[in-house]
């Protein structure tokens, strides 16, 4: 799930991302590159957006775009206007001075996005499905072979290119890319997204400038959490600690807390506790358990939620504290810690999962093996 599914829970239309509220944490940067602007002075030639999902990267490079843009920006040093030419492009994805790469990467409405895909799955099966869309997000030589008329073409005012997942990019794609970032163009901005920049090629991070998008206060951080959830989330009470916990999980990003407290696995963690013990103690079958799973989440989130209980069950077994508050699990590993090894096994169990389901395996076969497998803990 990338920063933009994550923005404001992932309900809102995707194109108002352009001229959503700002983010209380990138107040600072935007001021500092607006006013910047403002005064004449032109920004870096290129600019990296990088790090983990959840702290609003893209929500901050796409609003800073739609302001570049907008024929109104001196009168909206805040935003982009929303009302004039450029922001009516914007918004139905036909801006003739906005580059994107890979393509499915520029926000769309989420009407064209369902019409999309309705359309590709008549003509495709599941499988290649999944596999156009897997190769859609990489993005090759070709592709940024085909930015640079856009890029040289002088005389035609701002423009501005986005790479989202740049770490991505083929080693040729990036090559060629280099070539791009050695000769800046005038009134021509690239702007790189990365959730894993350690990916990104020496070179090209060299000749980039990042933004500073990883600073957030925690009190900051607990201020928004706290206002967008409000006090229930999927009929469950949302404290200060629950917050506070959220935050923690989600490794201080605002925006995963979110969104992991709004997801449909998280408030079943409990009964993944009781399951495990179920199975354990031969008083539930790996069937009967498989079955009862099946109904309750489907098999990409139970993987999720797995995942979470082995990063705690792990942290117990090396003497650490668990980082879910809580749900007592160290209560229950007290009388039985299970072995490292089966940990393991399980660990690298739902990692096989995750691809298996790549190729399209059956969601019960998946759900049969690793209920097989808890049962061993």
């Amino acid at each position: 799930m990338n920063d933009m599914m994550e923005f404001n829970g992932g309900e809102h239309m995707a194109e108002s991302i352009y001229f959503a509220p700002l983010l209380p944490w990138h107040q600072a940067l935007w001021s500092q590159l607006t006013t910047r602007v403002t005064a004449q002075q032109s920004l870096p030639h290129a600019l990296l957006a990088a790090g983990m999902q959840g702290m609003g990267k893209r929500a901050f490079v796409w609003r800073l775009v739609a302001w570049l843009l907008c024929h109104q920006r001196a009168t909206h040093p805040q935003g982009a206007c929303a009302e004039c030419e450029s922001c009516q492009w914007l918004k139905s994805g036909t801006h003739p001075n906005l580059q994107t790469l890979p393509l499915v990467s520029m926000p769309v409405s989420v009407e064209s996005a369902d019409a999309k895909e309705k359309s590709s799955s008549s003509a495709k099966s599941k499988k290649s499905t999944k596999a156009a869309s897997n190769s859609a997000l990489k993005i090759k030589v070709d592709d940024i072979r085909a930015l640079q008329p856009f890029i040289y073409q002088g005389g035609q005012g701002l423009r501005i290119c986005v790479l989202d997942q740049a770490e991505k990019m083929t080693v040729a794609a990036a090559n060629a890319l280099l070539k791009t970032l050695e000769e800046p163009q005038a009134q021509v901005h690239l702007f790189l997204i990365s959730d894993a920049p350690a990916q990104l090629l020496p070179t090209i991070k060299s000749r980039v400038q990042q933004l500073a998008l990883q600073t957030i206060q925690p009190t900051v951080a607990i201020d928004y959490v706290t206002e967008t959830l409000g006090s229930i989330v999927n009929r469950e009470a949302v404290g200060t600690a629950e917050v506070a916990q959220l935050i923690q999980l989600a490794n201080g990003a605002p925006l995963a807390a979110i969104a992991l407290a709004n997801t449909p696995w998280y408030s079943k963690r409990d009964m993944w506790i009781v399951t495990w013990q179920a199975l354990r103690s031969g008083k539930r079958s790996s069937v009967a358990a498989s079955d009862y799973w099946q109904k309750q989440l489907g098999i990409v989130e139970f993987t999720q939620l797995s995942e979470l209980m082995m990063l705690d069950m792990r942290r117990i077994c090396l003497g650490l504290n668990a980082l879910q508050k809580d749900i007592d699990l160290s209560a229950i590993t007290d009388g039985y810690e299970p072995d490292s090894g089966m940990l393991e096994t399980f660990s690298k169990s739902l990692q096989q999962t995750k691809i298996a389901l790549q190729q399209n395996v059956q969601e019960k076969f998946a759900y049969d093996k690793l209920m097989q497998e808890l049962a061993n803990l």
